[in-house]
């Protein structure tokens, strides 16, 4: 673990890798990947780290580049992009990665692994998720606030031979909060749940999470949203609990009145791509695979194209910045 990238330096990748910077070890090098103003503040000046519990820190990274020949041997990738940048980042970054690589994807939607799996085949993919309050303020500076600041991780099944133990040293001098856990696809699909079905609800229906939560029909669509992914989460086995829309709507009920989904404010801006494809098209998919109608999904993506017609990403070095 002595050359780590963080790939897209938003809320996020500015989070984690500004700790990974200050808590840095000597033999540990750090390098942030990004792009635009944001790289060229970091640049100048560094990352400011805005931190509910610790304050204001200024992180320097040794290296902050957009140059795909400038990278280092790769020992650990982060992957913070957001889902429409993941595949064409994926495509760069197989050349730059050995079998010994680990790649640790802090990104949301339910099959980030088989998204990455489809591109490189020999690396450590280690399936996690990401809970963490955060965004850039301004170029250059990352805000935390709120969120438990936690990475639950988990074990590559391709490669049951890989040792965690150099990650989660790495983890624990950066002070890092994590969780290394055996059943991490629960995690990830419990997550999944909460994200996808507010986001496709606030974002076609154009209402905050208050609003919704507010009026009862929108209420029952998130209701059965939430029923569609358990159905899929059924049929991969993977066991949730019986009480899991009522635990969401508790979730969802901890925001505040006026919160808009992060997927819900990409959408609301016409000429940037969107994450609707992690969402209502992996729902849609897995549906197909296993003869399930999701009617409800369907429903939502069409108010969604009809609003705002998708588009692919067209350039291979893109990397937008995650915010959580």
């Amino acid at each position: 673990m002595k050359n780590v990238c963080i790939f897209g330096v938003g809320g996020v990748g500015g989070f984690f890798g500004g700790k990974l910077c200050l808590n840095q070890k000597s033999d540990t090098h750090v390098t942030f990947f990004a792009r635009g103003e944001h790289l060229e503040r970091i640049r100048e000046d560094g990352l400011l780290l805005k931190m509910e519990k610790e304050g204001e820190r200024l992180c320097r990274p040794d290296l902050a580049t957009s140059d795909w020949n400038a990278l280092p041997e790769l020992d650990l990738c982060i992957l913070c992009v957001k889902g429409f940048d993941l595949i064409p980042l994926l495509s760069r970054l197989k050349n730059y990665v050995s079998k010994n690589t680990v790649i640790l994807p802090l990104l949301n939607g339910a099959d980030i692994y088989s998204r990455i799996r489809s591109v490189i085949e020999d690396s450590i993919v280690l399936p996690a998720c990401v809970y963490v309050g955060t965004h850039i303020e301004e170029p250059g500076v990352v805000s935390q606030n709120g969120g438990a600041c936690r990475i639950l991780l988990g074990p590559d099944p391709k490669r049951p031979d890989f040792d965690s133990e150099p990650l989660l040293q790495l983890l624990r001098e950066a002070d890092i909060l994590h969780d290394w856990r055996t059943d991490i696809q629960t995690c990830i699909w419990e997550k999944f749940i909460f994200i996808a079905s507010f986001s496709l609800v606030t974002a076609a229906r154009q209402k905050t999470i208050g609003q919704v939560l507010e009026d009862p029909s929108l209420r029952n669509e998130v209701s059965l949203v939430i029923d569609e992914i358990l159905l899929i989460a059924e049929k991969i086995g993977i066991a949730l609990p019986k009480d899991t829309v009522e635990v969401v709507m508790q979730k969802g009920a901890a925001f505040p009145y006026e919160t808009k989904t992060s997927f819900q404010r990409d959408f609301e801006i016409a000429d940037k791509p969107d994450e609707r494809d992690l969402f209502a098209g992996a729902i849609l998919k897995y549906a197909e695979a296993f003869g399930l109608a999701a009617g409800k999904t369907r429903t939502l993506l069409n108010i969604l194209e009809e609003i705002k017609p998708s588009f692919n990403r067209t350039s291979e070095a893109s990397v937008s910045d995650s915010d959580s």
